[in-house]
């Protein structure tokens, strides 16, 4: 009779809608390997936390001047009390988010039972969750509908708290994305379908692999966790990348200016001068020799020369803006007129590069100084009322605590801005590579943008505190009010043509901001919205044929409705831009090389300066 009824009971076989086969993967094929594999992980895993500890014991890392949870904690509290405080209001923001709950359930059970079960209309598209499992498989389905509801509520909160000033908004916003973010199922190996398959598949040797490379990424940053997004032993500046020809012809205590050699018989009468960023370093302009916006400048018959800025220690702790102007554009343009006999050039400022541009020709303005012809601005800000997330790390407090840890070193270390970057996109570039480096344990492939973002540099004390301050904390260049020299400068006395390019995805320099800030000119302006971001929207040469980008006039009343009769072009702006500097001044003069008869090399492009790590 047992026999019988054993025989007549259902299996799992028998459930609807169940493949056993869609279980197999996940199903341990040896125990024994898998144990021994977790346990040389954790050996792994223990090195790590060695790494991590050591230099802390030894007092090379002081205790941090600011401890952002207890930011975050007193943020977020603000958000919490608005809805806890009235019991109606609980009771709605509990309803909103039970209610998505139940239908997430209720679909649940019925796609176990092996109905087609259509997903609700609303949840967003996420590439963390593109592996099929995250729809098919109940249990991961479940997950990842109940993770995205729950983000969402937890955002929607923040939106609907009333009471709250617009700098505690934005705060919390972000703070809930990064929380949110840190928090979704794909992070973890049990709830990640993916890492729970490769486990399996490898016995826990994806473990192994990844706490390995987790010891050596903290060993790496001295005792801090250097996330690696590429694999950095496939590139070298100067090797493969920087490779444009040209001689470093000028070297003060901040920067190298770079001439590079011509490829034409004859250029532009009007050299043309490029500041980069001193945040990052310059060959991101001068990437590979297809993707180099440099060479290709070179290759129209331009006379290109481009800043390149020292990688600051101590020992510049008290150089400040005045000295970045004098000792970085002001001594460029002197070695500019040394180099070819002009006194008159177009310039380029690429973000912060520009800002300080922008600062420097107001400066002009006063001293009646007219060397800069025409200016290009690329995804540059000068007025930082939409400054975007960026913004979130500048408050006083935040500040007093940043310029405390700057003044004991002289500087503030490149992976500080690095990290902070990173977290203005941290579903793209924290999670998914902890997730492929440390739970999958896979290299992450060659990538020379991103080994261009991993090289980070240092920022001068007395300078970063003077542009987080007067910029994104009081916006003096944007309300006309900073000083420079004595002089109180405006945007208004800048009378030269301006190219003022930003990009459509930009999380550093929004188009909104760029776009407001080139009302602030008193000349004539060409605004230009390029597709993708702060990044790819840039460096994008015209062979390529990717993105586009939008023209439309002068840029006056708001971004929206100039982007709604803005006309779009397929394509690189490069060509665009060409034109429209070369319309400024065309004339032709013989081909000229570096340092001309007055200056002599003082070694090759990339020179010395690009070279130093952080």
């Amino acid at each position: 009779m047992a026999d019988k009824r054993e025989e007549t009971q259902p299996g799992v076989e028998d459930i609807p809608g169940f493949d056993p086969q869609s279980i197999a993967p996940y199903m341990v094929k040896d125990p024994h390997a898998l144990a021994m594999n977790l346990a040389r992980a954790l050996e792994h895993l223990g090195h790590a936390a060695s790494e991590w500890l050591g230099p802390r014991e030894r007092g090379e890392i002081p205790d941090p001047a600011a401890d952002p949870i207890t930011d975050l904690v007193k943020t977020l509290s603000d958000v919490v009390n608005y809805w806890v405080s009235e019991p109606q209001r609980t009771l709605e923001a509990q309803t909103l988010l039970f209610s998505s709950y139940i239908g997430i359930w209720t679909r649940t059970l019925s796609q176990a039972a092996g109905q087609q079960t259509p997903e609700p209309a609303d949840l967003p598209k996420d590439k963390r969750f593109s592996d099929d499992e995250w729809a098919k498989n109940p249990f991961f389905a479940f997950l990842r509908q109940a993770y995205q509801v729950t983000a969402s509520w937890a955002e929607k909160l923040v939106a609907d708290a009333e009471g709250l000033d617009d700098h505690t908004r934005q705060k919390a916003a972000f703070y809930v994305r990064q929380l949110t973010a840190a928090l979704s199922p794909a992070n973890f190996a049990l709830t990640n379908p993916e890492v729970y398959r490769q486990t399996v598949a490898s016995s826990g040797a994806n473990f192994v692999e990844g706490m390995r490379m987790l010891a050596e990424d903290i060993s790496a940053g001295g005792g801090q966790l250097r996330l690696r997004h590429t694999d950095p032993s496939k590139f070298k500046v100067g090797q493969n990348l920087a490779l444009t020809p040209g001689k470093v012809v000028a070297q003060s205590d901040l920067c190298e200016v770079i001439q590079y050699d011509p490829s034409t018989k004859t250029v532009l009468k009007r050299p043309l001068l490029i500041v980069p960023p001193w945040i990052n370093k310059f060959y991101i302009l001068d990437l590979t020799p297809q993707k180099s916006f440099i060479k290709w400048c070179v290759d129209q018959g331009h006379t290109v020369f481009v800043i390149s800025w020292v990688n600051p220690d101590a020992r510049h702790a008290t150089k400040n803006w005045e000295a970045y102007i004098e000792e970085g554009i002001e001594f460029a343009l002197d070695t500019v007129e040394k180099a070819t006999g002009e006194n008159k050039v177009n310039a380029i400022g690429y973000c912060v590069g520009g800002t300080l541009l922008a600062a420097t020709l107001a400066l002009h303005a006063r001293k009646k100084d007219r060397r800069i012809a025409s200016a290009t601005f690329l995804t540059t800000q000068v007025d930082f009322t939409l400054a975007g997330d960026l913004k979130v790390f500048v408050d006083e407090e935040q500040l007093a605590a940043i310029e405390k840890q700057m003044n004991r070193t002289g500087y503030l270390e490149g992976s500080k801005m690095a990290n902070a970057f990173n977290m203005l996109r941290a579903s793209e570039l924290i999670w998914p590579y902890v997730v492929n480096n440390y739970l999958m344990g896979k290299e992450p492939l060659p990538f020379d943008l991103l080994y261009w973002n991993a090289d980070s540099t240092r920022m001068a004390a007395a300078n970063h505190a003077y542009y987080l301050r007067n910029c994104y904390l009081d916006n003096r260049l944007g309300k006309g009010e900073m000083t420079l020299a004595g002089q109180v400068i405006s945007l208004k006395d800048v009378k030269i043509p301006i190219y003022n390019l930003a990009t459509r995805e930009d999380h550093i320099a929004p188009p909104r901001s760029v776009f407001r800030g080139s009302a602030l000119f008193g000349g004539p302006v060409e605004f230009v919205l390029s597709g993708s971001g702060h990044i790819a929207g840039v460096v994008n040469p015209p062979d390529k044929q990717k993105y586009q980008y939008w023209t439309s006039g002068k840029p006056k009343g708001e971004f929206d409705d100039w982007l709604a009769k803005a006309q779009e072009t397929s394509g690189s702006w490069w060509p665009h831009w060409h034109a429209w500097v070369s319309k400024r001044d065309d004339d032709q003069v013989p081909a000229r090389n570096p340092g001309g008869e007055a200056l002599n090399a003082i070694g090759d492009a990339p020179g010395a300066y690009v070279l130093e790590r952080a």
